[in-house]
């Protein structure tokens, strides 16, 4: 059985967008070795490409690793976290749910590079959620709610606490939310 937290492979295209917007406006974060920084630019080229439909689930599936090995060469805390947000993103061919990884990881760049400043971590989360759209929402709004099903990127894990879970329930209380 297919999990919920796949979504259609139309659906994982069009929230790739949203997830390479997150990634690519941490990216600057990122500094490593000139072939780790390749791949992460890489990654994100791919993911874009995926989102415009110019490359299959299948492709990206086979290369979804690269980013997050080459997250292991960034210099700072704040650079692998952006590194890992890039990962995240170009998960989404194959799981829809890697959305909310990539817009977490990009928040935790954030916090990492602006420790203490929460204005920073709410100026971030105010931008992803101007930059998705109404249509992007309701793809968001058919996964279910962080730490609710027994596996994915949602499961039970890393991606259930502290600042990653924190967000994840922050983006998916707005994004269910009218007002927002």
């Amino acid at each position: 059985m297919t999990s919920t937290q796949t979504l259609d492979d139309a659906d994982r295209r069009a929230i790739a967008r949203w997830a390479a917007a997150c990634a690519e406006r941490v990216l600057p974060l990122f500094d490593a070795e000139s072939e780790a920084a390749h791949a992460i630019h890489d990654a994100l080229a791919r993911t874009r490409a995926f989102s415009a439909g110019e490359s299959s689930a299948a492709v990206e599936i086979g290369k979804r690793m690269i980013a997050v090995k080459a997250a292991a060469a960034a210099t700072t805390p704040a650079g692998a976290a952006a590194a890992r947000s890039v990962a995240q993103a170009s998960g989404v061919a194959h799981m829809g749910a890697h959305a909310y990884g990539a817009a977490a990881y990009a928040v935790k760049a954030v916090s990492l590079a602006h420790p203490g400043d929460d204005g920073a971590v709410a100026d971030e989360i105010d931008w992803q959620l101007a930059q998705c759209s109404e249509s992007e929402r309701a793809i968001l709004r058919l996964l279910p709610p962080v730490g609710a099903e027994s596996g994915g990127p949602l499961g039970p894990g890393l991606m259930t606490r502290g600042i990653l879970g924190d967000t994840i329930r922050e983006i998916q209380e707005r994004v269910g939310s009218a007002s927002t």
